[in-house]
């Protein structure tokens, strides 16, 4: 019988169906090797890795597309067989976080996109300025090319597109979502504490995963205010710090969609100091040069 071709899959898809078959009753090796045979191209590489001699937990962190993403599975992996608790239950927990950051870089990148492609198609207002100028029979490349003014022209209109350019990616830059997957920090401490760790502990376990992914070092206030809650009210800290972390998630969908929104007004900066002075640099003042130095002028009288 012929294998099913492997498909890159993002690690949500592999991780919910392995977490699907660990409550099934499939040992951890066992159900690996089911998504592998299936067409599974993470679970094969992670499979190849352990069978290598890799510890899973580094096999799942060495995977190196959507790296950042299979670190937090591997995090999540090496905390649970440290304190014992539910693995199948951690891993569609992570499922359930990494499924809500790609729908957050997707929200943003939706928001995001068409004041982007304003600003690229405003970026060639300059160039277009040049077309028109050839298109109406005047010659403004031989203007800015053959005349100190010309010369002057083209070289602030060049260096204004570039400065519009660059102004532009730093807006655009800081209107992506930070890396990573916000509550993950909470995410971890509650796959730790739902083994029946202590709060030290649970705390040591995690912080000890940093090499799988930043978000173990990142110990929050609101994990502390969290905790402090579960203490006073008697209610179980795992549940709260997974609450937290969905919250976390949800806020941070809101503002991507609130940067995405701001974007486009932010963009009329450089799109006001930067290209609309290039195209008058590039392409009206060339015309104007041309017009200019093709008109007689007058002869007196007498």
């Amino acid at each position: 019988m012929k294998k099913p071709e492997a498909r890159v899959s993002d690690p949500g898809a592999t991780v919910l169906p392995l977490a699907v078959l660990l409550e099934a009753g499939a040992n951890p090796a066992t159900a690996w090797r089911d998504l592998a045979v299936h067409g599974d191209e993470a679970a094969k590489h992670i499979v190849d890795k352990i069978d290598a001699g890799t510890s899973v937990a580094q096999a799942i962190a060495s995977r190196r597309e959507h790296a950042q993403e299979w670190g937090d599975v591997a995090a999540a992996w090496e905390v649970s067989e440290t304190v014992g608790a539910p693995l199948a239950d951690a891993l569609r927990a992570i499922a359930s976080s990494l499924r809500d950051a790609g729908e957050l870089r997707d929200d943003t990148r939706v928001a995001l996109a068409e004041p982007m492609a304003s600003a690229r198609l405003m970026a060639w207002l300059p160039v277009l300025g040049i077309v028109v100028g050839i298109g109406l029979g005047l010659d403004p490349l031989g203007v800015l090319f053959a005349s100190p003014i010309g010369a002057l022209c083209l070289i602030t209109g060049l260096a204004l597109m570039v400065g519009a350019r660059v102004w532009t990616a730093r807006l655009v830059r800081a209107a992506r979502p930070r890396p990573g997957t916000p509550g993950m920090y909470e995410e971890l401490l509650a796959i730790a504490l739902s083994g029946g760790t202590s709060i030290s502990r649970a705390r040591a376990v995690v912080a000890s995963c940093d090499e799988w992914t930043p978000a173990a070092a990142e110990a929050s206030e609101e994990a502390d205010r969290v905790l402090e809650l579960s203490r006073n009210a008697g209610v179980p800290a795992a549940e709260l710090l997974r609450a937290s972390a969905g919250y976390a998630r949800h806020l941070a969908r809101t503002e991507g969609r609130l940067r995405g929104a701001r974007l486009g007004t932010r963009l009329l900066l450089p799109m006001g100091v930067c290209t609309l002075p290039a195209f008058l640099l590039l392409g009206v003042a060339p015309m104007l040069i041309g017009i200019l130095g093709a008109t007689p002028l007058p002869m007196s009288a007498g």
